[in-house]
């Protein structure tokens, strides 16, 4: 593969993985409003829509992020992963998730885990093979196939 064809090849996985890590994010903090309902119906009380009550539950940590360099990223709303994630939400209610019953909403969970899930295994396998072409790339470098004047073609 020509120097050119790939870094147009990694380019184009890491433009993928951002849709992939996107509509991954946006199933998570669904997911954490649908948890966050179930947690407050356990405790007795309800789902409140509030603006305060929203910027809780998406304030609270989660993880330690991930390693990797945030990158701006522009995911059209008709991007098939975005579109896909629309209608699973359609399809179960999402936007009337404090009038499920308990039973619509734990499958609403279950579906948006399965979404996120595959997602992730999506996500890691683009970083595989984006981490492959880069090191392939940095190979070409070091033995000599590729120069810093390429960098400008």
């Amino acid at each position: 593969m020509s120097l050119r064809d790939l870094r147009a090849l990694r380019t184009t996985l890491q433009e993928e993985e951002d849709v992939v890590s996107f509509v991954r994010r946006i199933a998570q903090g669904r997911l954490d409003i649908v948890r966050e309902e179930r947690a407050r119906r356990v405790a007795g009380s309800h789902a409140s829509a509030a603006p305060d009550g929203l910027a809780a539950v998406f304030g609270q940590q989660q993880g330690a992020g991930s390693a990797r360099p945030p990158r701006d990223t522009t995911v059209s709303a008709d991007h098939p992963r975005a579109v896909e994630l629309a209608d699973l939400c359609d399809r179960l209610h999402f936007a009337d998730f404090a009038d499920l019953d308990d039973g619509e909403l734990s499958a609403l969970e279950t579906a948006l885990v399965a979404y996120e899930s595959d997602r992730s295994t999506e996500r890691k396998a683009l970083f595989g093979r984006i981490d492959s072409l880069s090191r392939e790339l940095i190979e070409r470098y070091k033995s000599g196939g590729a120069t810093v004047d390429s960098l400008l073609d």
